[in-house]
């Protein structure tokens, strides 16, 4: 019997194994760390177990071929491109957003400025619920958060001066994530860009609001038909779009597990292609422009491992479970941001050293794109310095630290393709549990997912509070608050009474009857079966807000409440 914390293993040459047994004599001696506030711990930030050393045995089942490959070949394990970063950088796309839609394009005409090379729109809480600026549900929201969409007038607004055509755009908004791509698509129209040169991401990942953000608007199953729609919509007119960006960042702010954030992300991705499917929808017609949105959490080498078994579980899944013959199909492409959760309002300046670490976890995983956050945002929205700093820190990673050349430097690490398996093994089991609830829809309405967050939320507060899991500056090495000095950006009160006045306005300057006549033709399309997108197209146009849309869709689809979980 071969003690696997030895490092031995029937490859190792003698000489090794006499080092390592004379590694595991030394090492036995060596007295742990022990005792509340000793921050030992021998498992990740996720459980999973770890051994003092790794070595050949515990990569015994690793095929070169079967599980590596190269870079930019099945499974993608090592990368979707054959040289990744030598040809190209990850897109540094810095999410913004906040009060007005003026003073949101002031921010991204500095941003582009700095170097940043996509837009990201945050967008405000009524914006996100489908709630008008003047609504007694958006009181006190109005910009707080992002900034506030109300109609195409403020689409305009926020992207005036930018040309549409050669930029691209991610927008981070679920429940509405229809009406804004239409609002999108008539400004891009109205600026003489056809929708078939845009090039883009909206999240529209609805089955994760369930899960995790809880920001949705109609019950699952007719919120899953509209991105169907959407789908099928910028399949035939949008080549350049991803309609969808399968979201497990929220997942994992959530307080999922680092396997339960790619479980439950992969497996909300594959219900959407079963939709799609089931509608007559060839799966490699809209495949290559699915993507992903993931977390780049504190534990540095447990973030990389899931990033590279996400590539290799989605690739052999899309192509031996639904059929689909182009490689494009089998890639996994997806964009990070780093973990808002394991940032502290308690001495913010430490926020910048994790965003470090966790955009070199994203780089050295494989990301197509990045958000750095700010060291400020788990206290106010970011201002310039603070957002600069966060680009910065990009751009310092990318150009100074040689990391972008060579492809996957980590594969082949004892440590890092053992936990790359363990990830896989662990998110098979939860496919499998999912299964038996019949699926993903079913499982989230069942609320199987939600409790599975919730419990693995439980265990890892409680490492902090035992003291097993050390947050500096948070139970360890702690300093009295008032020493901390932050400026702060904060939205005022005028910003809400402004949009407030403005959505009336505009209200009040438009044609009542084709409001009236667009508004009757969508709920029509929504209580038959036609694509819901030219509908509402068609209510962009006519100026309708965003607030009438969602009514009118309410009336046929109705909202969706919550069932508690315990």
């Amino acid at each position: 019997m071969i003690d696997r914390a030895s490092g031995l293993g029937p490859d190792s040459s003698p000489e090794y194994r006499a080092l390592a047994e004379e590694w595991e004599a030394d090492a036995s001696k060596a007295a742990p760390r022990t005792g509340k506030g000793s921050g030992a711990t021998d498992r990740t930030i996720s459980d999973i177990p770890l051994q003092a050393l790794y070595g050949p045995q515990d990569v015994a089942d690793l095929d070169l071929t079967r599980d590596l490959g190269v870079p930019g070949e099945y499974p993608y394990t090592r990368g979707i491109h054959p040289t990744m970063y030598r040809s190209r950088l990850w897109t540094m796309r810095q999410f913004a957003g906040f009060g007005n839609a003026r003073q949101t394009n002031e921010r991204y005409h500095f941003l582009l400025a700095q170097g940043q090379m996509g837009l990201s729109v945050a967008f405000d809480m009524p914006t996100l619920m489908g709630y008008d600026s003047d609504s007694r549900h958006a009181l006190g929201e109005v910009g707080r958060c992002g900034v506030a969409i109300d109609s195409i007038r403020d689409m305009e607004t926020l992207f005036d001066g930018i040309d549409l055509g050669a930029i691209t755009t991610s927008m981070t908004i679920n429940g509405p994530a229809a009406i804004a791509l239409a609002q999108y698509i008539v400004t891009a129209e109205n600026k003489g860009i056809p929708r078939a040169a845009l090039g883009g991401t909206l999240q529209a990942d609805i089955l994760k609001e369930y899960i995790a953000q809880k920001e949705w608007i109609f019950p699952p199953r007719p919120h899953v038909r509209i991105i169907v729609d959407m789908m099928e919509f910028c399949t035939r007119e949008m080549p350049k779009w991803n309609t969808i960006s399968v979201s497990g960042y929220h997942i994992r702010e959530a307080g999922s597990t680092a396997a339960q954030e790619l479980a439950f992300t992969l497996a909300d991705g594959f219900a959407y292609v079963e939709v799609a499917m089931a509608r007559g929808m060839d799966v490699d017609s809209f495949a290559p422009r699915l993507s992903f949105f993931f977390n780049s959490h504190i534990d540095f080498f447990e973030e990389i491992a899931k990033f590279r078994a996400a590539r290799r579980i989605y690739a052999r899944r899309m192509r031996e479970v639904y059929g689909a013959k182009d490689p494009r199909s089998w890639q996994l492409r997806f964009h990070t941001q780093t973990a808002g959760c394991s940032a502290t309002a308690q001495q913010p300046e430490n926020n910048i050293v994790r965003v470090a670490f966790e955009a070199m976890a994203a780089a050295l995983g494989g990301t197509q794109s990045l958000h750095t956050n700010s060291m400020d945002e788990v206290m106010a929205l970011p201002t310039e310095k603070s957002v600069e700093i966060a680009l910065r820190t990009q751009q310092v990673l990318a150009y100074e630290t040689n990391v972008t050349n060579v492809v996957d430097p980590l594969g082949g690490s004892y440590y890092v393709e053992a936990l790359t398996a363990e990830m896989e093994r662990q998110v098979l089991e939860y496919f499998d549990r999912i299964a038996e609830f019949g699926g993903m829809v079913a499982a989230v309405e069942a609320g199987y997912p939600q409790r599975e967050i919730a419990d693995a939320s439980y265990r890892y507060q409680r490492s902090i509070e035992s003291g097993d899991r050390i947050i500096v500056g948070v139970n360890a090495f702690e300093r009295p608050a008032e020493e901390q000095d932050l400026t702060l950006l904060k939205i005022g009160q005028e910003i809400e009474r402004g949009q407030a006045r403005a959505v009336q306005e505009v209200r009040a300057n438009r044609d009542a009857a084709a409001v009236a006549t667009t508004l009757a033709a969508l709920k029509q399309a929504c209580a038959g079966e036609a694509n819901v997108m030219p509908a509402l197209i068609d209510c962009v146009r006519a100026v309708c807000t965003e607030g009438e849309i969602v009514e009118a869709m309410v009336e046929v689809f109705g909202r969706y409440t919550e069932t508690t979980q315990f």
